[in-house]
């Protein structure tokens, strides 16, 4: 046969699709994993379509997600997720993808990976491996099987579904250099423009950097296409990713950086303002309480990936930071509305109030499993892996 088959189960989690993949059913050597992930989802492809794969053409339907048993005492199972390249065939897995996080625990449930109620509350602790954090998952199961029906209705999804609670445990240093990992809450950097522009570096639930959308020429009402399109605007922002990289302590020099494409995240942010969602539909300023507009893997986001909302959410808490800047009198960071591309997103961070330290970040996701199958690739794919 000229093609191998691999289990597999198709989800949505959030306001993100991604193939989801049993760990036993993978090559042990882990070293095979990029070049299998990248073939099946139809990377590469500088048409931006993915057509000869399962991806959808953008970052947030270009993802992978491995679930196995726990490798440590306090969590349920293992998740690891992998962002892939869609104009090129890299696959990074150096940060998670909070928005699948939301399909992980009842996939393990509904999979017999875990105990728990046939009906009521069910809830799986989920140890990301690329963030080394744990996620406490909460979601209604009955007869056996998670929910997927439901009131809640999240920004970017049409139509509801069953809610799924997603607490990010002891959120902050998921690289091992603190929350703040450059030092200072506001860092300055100075762009190979010869620009000078004002930054937070946090490391919340992802590494990410926000800037005031003023300081790049940018504007936090503006359509995700029209981020795209913008090539001065993107390079800034390229620009502050890589070198907030090196200042994180993430890589060592901008060439690794640029390779390093799902982290860290880099946003602009501005004050709330009168603004069109993707659907068409109008937000007023009291509808939120700021703006973001996040890049994701090289592309403008169409709402804002989990990860980073929470990271954003936790540099709201930090006074004097970027994101407190931009935030309407009155909004409170453990229930902050963002106002996205799709539309408002609540999240919310928790802060220990004798130590200052972000103890949790909350949010809440629909998901749903929407096909399961196998999914083909060329045997050659491995093969040549194996020959490189």
């Amino acid at each position: 046969m000229s093609q191998i088959a691999v289990p597999a189960a198709f989800m949505r989690g959030g306001t993100s699709k991604a193939l989801v993949l049993h760990r036993r059913d993978l090559p042990g050597d882990e070293t095979l994993w990029p070049a299998l992930f990248a073939a099946m989802l139809g990377s590469p492809d500088p048409n931006q379509r993915q057509l000869n794969g399962m991806g959808g053409g953008i970052s947030s339907l270009s993802k992978i997600c491995i679930i196995g048993p726990s490798t440590r005492p306090d969590a349920d199972i293992d998740y690891t997720f992998a962002q892939v390249g869609v104009i090129d065939d890299s696959v990074d897995f150096s940060g998670n993808c909070g928005n699948m996080s939301s399909a992980m625990g009842p996939f393990a449930y509904d999979e017999g990976l875990v105990a728990g109620p046939r009906d009521g509350e069910a809830v799986v602790r989920i140890h990301n491996t690329n963030s080394g954090k744990v996620i406490a998952a909460s979601f209604p199961v009955s007869g056996g099987v998670a929910e997927v029906e439901g009131d809640l209705q999240i920004p970017g999804v049409e139509g509801t579904g069953a809610p799924v609670v997603l607490d990010f445990l002891d959120p902050t240093d998921t690289n091992g250099n603190g929350a703040l990992p450059a030092g200072p809450v506001v860092s300055r950097l100075t762009l190979s423009t010869g620009e000078e522009v004002e930054v937070t570096m946090i490391d919340a639930a992802v590494p990410a950097v926000f800037v005031e959308a003023s300081q790049v020429g940018g504007d936090t009402r503006s359509h995700p296409a029209d981020i795209d399109a913008d090539r001065a605007l993107m390079a800034r922002l390229e620009d502050i990713r890589c070198q907030a990289s090196v200042a994180m302590g993430l890589t060592p020099d901008l060439g690794a950086a640029a390779a390093r494409i799902a982290t860290p995240k880099v946003a602009m942010v501005g004050r709330p303002q009168s603004y069109q969602d993707l659907s068409s539909a109008p937000h007023a300023p009291e509808s939120h309480d700021l703006q973001i507009r996040m890049i994701s893997a090289g592309q403008a986001h169409r709402a804002v990936p989990v990860t980073g909302a929470l990271a954003l959410a936790c540099a709201a808490a930090i006074e004097g930071s970027v994101v407190q800047r931009q935030i309407a009198e009155g909004g409170d960071p453990q229930t902050l509305r963002i106002g996205t591309p799709s539309g408002i997103v609540s999240v919310g961070a928790s802060r220990d109030l004798a130590t200052g330290d972000i103890t949790a970040a909350r949010i809440l996701r629909t998901q749903r499993r929407l096909m399961d199958g196998r999914v083909h690739v060329p045997r050659s794919t491995l093969s040549k892996t194996t020959e490189e």
